[in-house]
């Protein structure tokens, strides 16, 4: 077969590693893909926002079957246009995609199907916002409705932080994506990621991962795309993951089937673990990054097959299996990152970081300047590592983040320190 894989990030390459690796990948494209990706298949320049010119792609290199990374082409319909052409494509349609979308659709759905998930109320004024706020108090947490690239959650611990955010968002600080917002209640648990392959009817578990946002060590500082993960999530035993898909996954697709929106994808949860079990924090209609780089290394089944019978709505005969191992990925983001990274700086070491046992390096925002690999995002690099435990993971994923040698990036030191803590205590 050949595949277009659509993306440019660590999630792209970890998928274009899976992918590249099946018997029935013949040919991989990555639209536009990075250095990383360039030693999984061929990277080529399309607008991936320009759906016609990947359907012209398509049709020009006779692909077979497209891999939608990102979230915004999926909300942006980019699998529908290519379905209306005659292209498979895996990935929700933009009406299923709205559960990314909209933060207050996906509220909404919440309460029609009876899915737990936290106490909330949907504003498009910041008056009655703000009055929502001093009437509730403190800590609450303020949502932007729309997409804004993991930017658009403030976990507000005082009234003053949420008539902040309030002011930032409605003023077009995030652009139209906090046009409306939703307001919520601070949940009180362990917080933990799932994902579920859908193939409109059936839902496939695939793996847990936990994810570090905040970007300074102790969990500090503003919210990133994500600083590190690992995978598995200890707080998610077998048990809480039948709850998570009886009592979130399953309602979830029930429910848009019934509406005559079936989603075909992967269903990313964020998950609160709370004293009462399970809570819905958000979904994301694709998946994570950085957990993608930590799910991809420890599944042992072809993924291609997989995610064609999720497009096709055949999942019942598919089964995978998982490394027992534990895997640990730490993000290598660029100084200045999240607020404003520096771009350009050199990059060394790689090899030597990939030459160790184990270990491997997922490229996000690289790029070549001549023969010099440069920083040209904020997260730029991720180094995972497999171990028999978190502990065992976490040492060789940041003895390799040492041998890198790269002065104009930085990482949080304390990436799987739940699950260390939870090791060590036995």
């Amino acid at each position: 077969m050949k595949i277009l894989l659509i993306g440019s990030g660590g999630r792209e390459h970890a998928l274009a590693w899976a992918i590249s690796a099946s018997p029935l990948c013949d040919k991989l494209f990555i639209a536009p893909g990075n250095p990383g990706t360039a030693a999984c298949g061929e990277n080529v320049v399309v607008d991936v926002a320009d759906h016609q010119a990947v359907i012209a792609f398509c049709r020009l290199m006779a692909i077979d079957f497209v891999v939608v990374g990102p979230e915004a082409p999926l909300v942006a319909g980019i699998v529908d246009d290519l379905a209306a052409a005659g292209i498979k494509a895996f990935g929700p349609s933009a009406a299923a995609a709205r559960l990314e979308g909209s933060k207050g659709f996906t509220k909404e759905l919440c309460a029609e199907f009876a899915i737990p998930t936290a106490a909330f109320a949907r504003f498009s004024d910041e008056t009655a916002a703000k009055a929502y706020v001093a009437q509730k108090g403190a800590p609450l947490v303020i949502k932007a409705d729309g997409l804004a690239a993991g930017k658009g959650v403030v976990m507000a611990e005082t009234r003053e932080q949420a008539d902040e955010a309030l002011a930032m968002m409605f003023s077009g600080g995030l652009g139209e994506a906090g046009a409306e917002v939703v307001i919520e209640e601070w949940m009180i648990g362990e917080e933990a990621s799932f994902f579920a392959l859908c193939d409109g009817t059936h839902a496939l578990a695939l793996a847990s991962a936990q994810d570090h946002k905040r970007v300074g060590d102790g969990d500090t500082g503003p919210n990133t795309g994500g600083m590190g993960a690992y995978s598995p999530a200890p707080v998610m035993t077998a048990a809480m993951e039948e709850r998570v898909m009886a009592e979130i996954v399953r309602p979830t697709l029930a429910g848009l089937a019934q509406r005559g929106t079936p989603f075909k994808g992967v269903l990313f949860a964020g998950l609160m673990i709370t004293e009462q079990g399970p809570k819905l924090i958000e979904y994301n209609v694709r998946f994570g990054d950085p957990e993608c780089e930590v799910l991809m290394p420890r599944l042992k089944s072809d993924i291609l097959p997989a995610l064609i019978a999720a497009c096709d709505g055949v999942l019942g005969s598919i089964d995978l299996r998982w490394s027992q191992e534990a895997a640990l990925t730490v993000v290598l983001a660029a100084k200045g990152y999240p607020a404003a990274p520096e771009k350009g700086s050199v990059i060394r070491g790689l090899d030597k970081a990939e030459a160790r046992d184990k270990v491997m390096v997922f490229h996000a925002g690289t790029a070549l300047k001549g023969a010099d690999l440069v920083a040209s995002g904020g997260r730029v690099l991720n180094v995972v590592a497999l171990g028999a435990s978190i502990t065992e993971a976490q040492q060789r994923a940041y003895e390799a983040v040492d041998a890198i040698d790269w002065p104009g990036g930085f990482c949080r030191r304390d990436i799987g320190w739940q699950a260390v803590r939870r090791e060590q205590e036995g």
